[in-house]
């Protein structure tokens, strides 16, 4: 392993740390976009209970007791109640873009990744074919065992970058599609409070 690392040259460091960090954000990415976390089932109808009941205050303890963007979403419109609808829909909505915000949050670098590892991995290739061609030129035409040499070690790189740029980009691709998902079921949830706050549920 540590061979073929040598063997890649400098440019496997940046490979090596885009890498990681792109591992890093999958595994948290995995964590914090959790259906179960992100839009707990049943909340909306939790809620609806409460303030059905009069229970304004324990509606916000519910949704201040959990770490979740739905929860917050619905403690902006909960907190609101006796303001006109435009108003609260005003906070909802200031609240879900900041929500959503954080949902994205670290995708565009785990994109970014996916983007450049394949150039990188194609420039080391450059630089190592450059090399094999200076120790072809110092040991002669006759020998051509140190271009192929060299030209093999060279594709370490560009087979590096790619490896690290075809999960990365399936990934960000999965999240993104994830991120829309939860971002439809929070406004679907979003303007059901809207309408338990105003009491315009038939």
């Amino acid at each position: 392993m540590f061979d073929i690392i040598h063997a890649g040259g400098w440019i496997m460091l940046p490979l090596l740390m885009s890498a990681i960090t792109a591992l890093a954000i999958v595994g948290n990415r995995f964590w914090v976009l959790r259906r179960d976390r992100l839009a707990p089932p049943r909340l909306t109808l939790q809620i609806e209970s409460l303030l059905q009941q009069g229970d304004m205050q324990g509606a916000l303890r519910l949704l201040e007791g959990l770490d979740s963007p739905l929860a917050a979403i619905l403690g902006a419109g909960v907190r609101r109640i006796g303001l006109s609808r435009d108003a609260i829909k005003e906070r909802v909505e200031e609240t879900g873009r900041y929500e959503v915000a954080m949902l994205d949050r670290h995708l565009n670098v785990l994109g970014t990744i996916a983007a450049i590892s394949p150039l990188l991995g194609l420039l080391g290739t450059v630089f190592g074919i450059m090399h094999a061609f200076d120790g072809l030129g110092a040991s002669g035409a006759s020998n051509p065992g140190v271009l192929a040499s060299g030209i093999s070690e060279a594709l370490i790189t560009t087979a590096t970058g790619l490896i690290i740029a075809i999960p990365s980009l399936m990934m960000y691709r999965y999240f993104r599609a994830r991120v829309d998902e939860l971002v439809l079921l929070m406004e679907r949830e979003s303007l059901k409070i809207i309408e338990i706050v105003q009491g315009d549920r038939q």
